[in-house]
C-alpha cells in the first residue's frame, strides 16, 4: 500500500492576517501555497507535515489563524516547532487539530517521528536527551527487540543536523533503533538533498521566501516558494517530488 506525505515549511505567520514580513504576506502565501501544492500532486496526502517556524511573532492569534486554515482544508496534519515558535502556545492552540511534536505516527508500513528542536533563546536547535529517551521508548514499543523486520523510519525536525547541538549524535542514536531512511527538515528556506550514511536528508523550501541556494534546484526555480511530496511504499521504497510555485 502506498501512503503519501506533503511537507510545507517556514510560513512565518503573524498575528495580523494582513501583516507583511520580508516583503510578503505570510498568511496569503501559506494559504495560496497549500492550494497550489495540493493541485500539483496526484491525490490528497495521507498527512500534511509542517516543519517549523510556523508563527514569526509567536502569538496566540498567529497560531489561531493556522488552526483555522488547517481546519478549512481538513487534512490529517502533523507539525513541529522551529526557532521562530512558542512551543507551549503552539501545543495549546493546535493539539486538537494536529499531531504536535514530539510524536510517533504510523504511515502504512512506515513510522514518522516528529521532534521538537526548539532551543529557547537560540537560533540553532537541540533535541533534548529527555526527548530522545522518549523517542527510544516509543520506537521500542512499536518495534520490539525480537521483531526481525523493523519498519522504515522517517524523522522530521526543524533544524538540519549541522544547525543542532549534537545533531549527528541524534541521527546516530535514531539509526541504531530503526532503519532511518529519510530526515525531513525546514529552517534553511531552500531545497537541499544530502546523504548521511545511507539516510537521505531533505531540506524543504519555504512557503514564504527562499534564502540563497547552496545546491542547484532540480526544477531550475530556486527562488520560488515550494514544498515536497513523498510517496512511501510498503516494501520500504519511496519517491519524492519537489514542488515549486511563483511567489
Amino acid at each position: 500500500m502506498t501512503v503519501s506525505l506533503l511537507q510545507l515549511s517556514d510560513p512565518h505567520l503573524l498575528a495580523n492576517p494582513s501583516g507583511w514580513y520580508r516583503g510578503v504576506q505570510p498568511l496569503v502565501n501559506f494559504k495560496r501555497g497549500l492550494q497550489i501544492a495540493l493541485s500539483q500532486i496526484p491525490r490528497p496526502p495521507d498527512l500534511l507535515l509542517l516543519t517549523g517556524d510556523l508563527c514569526q511573532d509567536e502569538s496566540w492569534a498567529g497560531y489561531g489563524m493556522l488552526r483555522d486554515v488547517l481546519e478549512a482544508f481538513a487534512l490529517p496534519t502533523a507539525l513541529l516547532a522551529g526557532n521562530h515558535d512558542h512551543p507551549q502556545l503552539l501545543r495549546c492552540c493546535l493539539a486538537r487539530t494536529a499531531q504536535v511534536a514530539p510524536a510517533l505516527i504510523s504511515l502504512g508500513e512506515w513510522n514518522l517521528l516528529i521532534l521538537d528542536s526548539h532551543w529557547p533563546g537560540a537560533v540553532d536547535g537541540w533535541v533534548s536527551q529527555s526527548q530522545l529517551q522518549w523517542a527510544t521508548t516509543a520506537l521500542s514499543k512499536k518495534q520490539p527487540a525480537l521483531c526481525k523486520q523493523k519498519n522504515p523510519l522517517i524523522v522530521a525536525v526543524h533544524h538540519p543536523p549541522e544547525d543542532q547541538r549534537e545533531g549527528d549524535a541524534l541521527l546516530t542514536a535514531l539509526a541504531d533503533l530503526a532503519p532511518l531512511k529519510i530526515v525531513l527538515m525546514g529552517h534553511i528556506h531552500q531545497h537541499r538533498r544530502n546523504l548521511w550514511a545511507e539516510t537521505v536528508l531533505l531540506g524543504c523550501p519555504s512557503s514564504l521566501i527562499q534564502f540563497n541556494p547552496t545546491q542547484m534546484c532540480p526544477l531550475g526555480l530556486p527562488h520560488q516558494c515550494g514544498g515536497r511530496f513523498l510517496e512511501l511504499e510498503g516494501d520500504g521504497s519511496w519517491r519524492e517530488t519537489l514542488l515549486r510555485w511563483p511567489n
